[in-house]
């Protein structure tokens, strides 16, 4: 829930740097579970495109779409990036039965060290330590 979070408030629009497995498919989780408790809501409410269709879609779940597409778009570029791709790679999501391709991408484990869009996000984090004095 952490990574939903973080992708939505401090990430909303941020198409550089990486971003490891976890945080992409833990934003991917949620936002599907949320879209379809979204849907049946648009059902029970009336508020759907298509009435009496569960899962047709309606104005709740377009207008959460309509939210969250910058981010998810931001959040799968970073994680091209992890893999050492470019981003403009999540152009083949547009394309069918190619778009299993950038599924693979995007399953793949991070690329070691850095690259050209940062730091590997696996890497242990720098910690500030003073040197031990002999007393």
């Amino acid at each position: 829930m952490n990574e939903f979070i973080e992708v939505l408030t401090r990430q909303y629009a941020q198409f550089t740097g990486r971003a490891r497995r976890r945080e992409f498919w833990m934003f991917t989780l949620i936002n599907v579970l949320v879209q379809l408790v979204l849907r049946v809501l648009d059902s029970l409410v009336g508020l759907s495109f298509e009435p009496g269709d569960v899962m047709g879609g309606g104005w709740l779940s377009g207008l959460y779409s309509l939210l969250v597409i910058i981010p998810h778009l931001a959040v799968m570029v970073r994680r091209l990036h992890d893999t050492g791709r470019s981003g403009w790679i999540a152009l083949l999501g547009l394309i069918p039965l190619i778009n299993l391709i950038l599924l693979v991408l995007l399953a793949e484990d991070s690329k070691p060290g850095a690259n050209k869009w940062g730091p590997n996000p696996k890497a242990p984090a720098q910690r500030l330590t003073t040197p031990a004095r002999n007393w």
